[in-house]
């Protein structure tokens, strides 16, 4: 009788790669999870090593960590002299990031967005339609408009009438805002469950693909816990969480701020988040309440939302989590911002994220 055999599974060594790219990629992932901390992330990749043997004789972790100085990854020129992150290091984390969630992604010349509006735009389309007074000549297509000719007017006696004329139709590019908020309060890290690195993640990876592909657009990072404040996108892979609770409100109002001084019409937000609103500050005090959805923080909450969706700024909600209160809650929200929201595993998020982005993009907000 036939049967299968099973042993042990040595993946094929990737092709192409040297020691130092190998390890690299790993230590990468780890000073992301340490939150940029690089005296941590080497402690676990020589632990890593250790079990899984990734280094060999003739390459060890000592020669990668020189590499990495002379590379120009990193530098001993911390406060107390220890390793720290260089820009090329943060540009590969972001670059990783990208090409991890949103797949391999090439820059373009033009680097905009379309609309569903058409007419007298930048990109053309496969789109036909009658001359009108105030088309360009650029506009115009040659050959419809000759063979229009020849079909109201004959090969013996051939000219072209304006009525002959056709334009080629082009669509509108635009140029959209984004605000990405993160939620850091203390859940993200509860449980047992990491949910703030693959949130830095998607941070990092969609501000690679808008300064790669999309230049002419803005993105702003904000995160949000007790208060809320806005970030660098260099600052990304240093961000932790904190012993905070989650006031949606003071995120939403630094959103709309940021968003109210950008000059185009497209204007959105997206907000990652595991938890319920729980917090509010009022004056110089903090107004909490953990314990279900507490109606005066859900009703300043919801009143944002709206205030939100009167300025035709979108809320898109990312939510990693699937407490009840939280669903309740986001379903609420969406009404009232007449937004978007997804429920989504760790794995996922960065997906949804791209191709609500996507989306977006092909409309007038």
């Amino acid at each position: 009788m036939l049967g299968y055999r099973f042993s042990k599974y040595s993946p094929p060594p990737e092709k192409g790669k040297s020691d130092f790219d190998r390890l690299l990629k790993i230590f990468m992932q780890l000073v992301l999870i340490t939150s940029g901390n690089v005296q941590e992330a080497l402690q676990w990749l020589t632990e890593v090593d250790r079990q899984h043997k990734l280094t060999t004789p003739q390459y060890g972790i000592g020669d990668f960590i020189e590499d990495l100085k002379r590379k120009g990854y990193i530098t001993e020129e911390g406060p107390k002299g220890e390793f720290k992150l260089n820009a090329k290091s943060e540009q590969n984390l972001r670059q990783s990031a990208l090409e991890e969630i949103f797949g391999q992604l090439k820059k373009t010349k033009s680097g905009d967005h379309n609309t569903r509006q058409s007419g007298r735009g930048d990109e053309q389309t496969t789109d036909r339609r009658d001359y009108e007074f105030g088309d360009t000549l650029e506009q115009i297509s040659v050959t419809d408009s000759l063979r229009n000719a020849q079909i109201n007017h004959g090969l013996e006696n051939f000219f072209l009438a304006e009525d002959d004329l056709e334009v080629m139709e082009s669509e509108f590019k635009t140029q959209t805002s984004t605000v990405l908020m993160i939620d850091i309060s203390h859940s993200m890290i509860l449980y047992g469950e990491d949910r703030i690195t693959p949130a830095k993640k998607v941070a990092m990876a969609l501000a690679e693909l808008i300064t790669k592909k999309y230049p002419k657009d803005t993105l702003d990072v904000l995160v949000f816990g007790d208060d809320a404040w806005q970030i660098e996108i260099k600052d990304l892979p240093y961000l932790q969480v904190g012993p905070y609770h989650t006031n949606t409100v003071a995120g939403l109002e630094l959103a709309m701020d940021i968003l109210r001084r950008r000059k185009n019409s497209n204007k959105q937000v997206f907000m990652i988040t595991d938890g319920k609103p729980t917090c509010i500050k009022q004056g110089i005090k903090y107004y909490k309440n953990a314990f279900g959805l507490d109606e005066k923080i859900l009703s300043k909450t919801l009143n944002l939302a709206g205030q939100l969706k009167k300025l035709k700024i979108p809320v898109t909600t990312f939510m990693i989590a699937t407490d009840p209160y939280l669903k309740t809650f986001v379903r609420e929200f969406t009404k009232a911002n007449n937004g978007n929201a997804y429920y989504s595993s760790l794995q996922g998020l960065g997906n949804l994220v791209f191709e609500d982005f996507k989306k977006n993009r092909r409309k007038n907000l």
